[in-house]
């Protein structure tokens, strides 16, 4: 029994179809099949009650699914221990990237990973919406607190950012600027909805409070919430490295000098009832490693700055 063989059938078990499993995987959807049917005939049961749309387990096919998950969670890691670290990997890592300004940085990380394991293929999904990961196969996703499910998920903190509340000199003349934060609440704000669903509207301000606030506006996206503050639209709350360019240039003024900006963190997550895959295991400890040492240099912020200056991200 192929160990790839049993992996494909968690695939399927987590779409719910053969159809989207194989479009997901990449496979012919005949190839997929052939191997759950030599699956099937291998274990003499039926993993899978078959209908015209989709595919649900039976008893056995649940019972298989939960053993075999902790199975192969147990060998990936008996392998990595046996290893040491040393020996090739291979497979494909759907990574999911919400667009935050490390953006370039996760990159950079991610084609010095591809390059130590010439054997691994990468997918990059740039998205704030939401995204089941287990359903889309997705291994392993760098996001926003509170923009996850934190009991579905481990989570591993890379980054933490400044953040500011930010408004063009065009809304402040126009609405006037807030000169204490209950003011806020009387202002126009550009609302943020997180890929869980939420939005942003009890924002934290400074280390210890937190601020209601309301607004004509919401997005999804940081590119499109800098591009709303840019044309006056409101005040929008936003990591500085994402606005320091706009702020130099006189386009925005940040509010609340005097006060200690709130730090917002990213993590790098992964569901917590999947079974983490070799390559999963080591992509994770270079990342955390490539990231520290970033972090703590600065070599890879010169990389970039010396291709040009990072434009915002969509």
């Amino acid at each position: 029994m192929k160990t790839e063989d049993i992996s494909l059938f968690h695939r399927i078990v987590e779409t719910g179809s053969l159809v989207e499993a194989a479009d997901i995987l990449n496979l012919p959807k005949s190839t997929l099949s052939r191997r759950l049917n030599g699956l099937e005939e291998e274990l003499n049961v039926k993993l899978f009650h078959r209908q015209s749309r989709s595919m649900t387990l039976t008893a056995s096919g649940s019972h298989f699914y939960d053993k075999t998950t902790s199975m192969m969670s147990s060998l990936e890691q008996t392998v990595a221990e046996l290893t040491d670290g040393k020996s090739e990997v291979s497979g494909h890592l759907r990574i999911l990237i919400f667009p935050i300004p490390e953006l370039l940085q996760i990159t950079q990380g991610i084609f010095k990973f591809m390059d130590l394991h010439p054997g691994i293929t990468v997918e990059f999904i740039v998205s704030a919406e939401p995204q089941d990961m287990i359903r889309n196969n997705i291994d392993l996703a760098f996001m926003l607190e509170d923009s996850f499910n934190e009991n579905e998920m481990v989570a591993r903190h890379i980054f933490s950012e400044t953040v500011y509340f930010f408004a063009s000199p065009e809304y402040l003349k126009k609405a006037g600027s807030p000169q204490t934060p209950d003011e806020i609440s009387d202002h126009n704000s550009i609302l943020f909805r997180y890929p869980n669903g939420r939005i942003f509207n009890e924002v934290p301000f400074g280390q210890d409070m937190t601020l209601s606030v309301k607004g004509n506006l919401c997005v999804n996206s940081l590119s499109v919430c800098l591009e709303a503050t840019l044309a006056g639209r409101g005040i929008s709350m936003m990591p500085l490295p994402f606005c320091q360019e706009h702020v130099e240039s006189g386009e925005l003024e940040i509010l609340f000098k005097d006060v200690a900006p709130y730090e917002g963190k990213c993590y790098l997550v992964y569901p917590s009832r999947r079974y983490i895959s070799l390559a999963s295991q080591r992509f994770i400890d270079h990342m955390m490693l490539e990231l520290e040492n970033c972090s703590m240099t600065g070599i890879c912020n010169q990389e970039i700055k010396v291709r040009g200056p990072i434009k915002p991200l969509v």
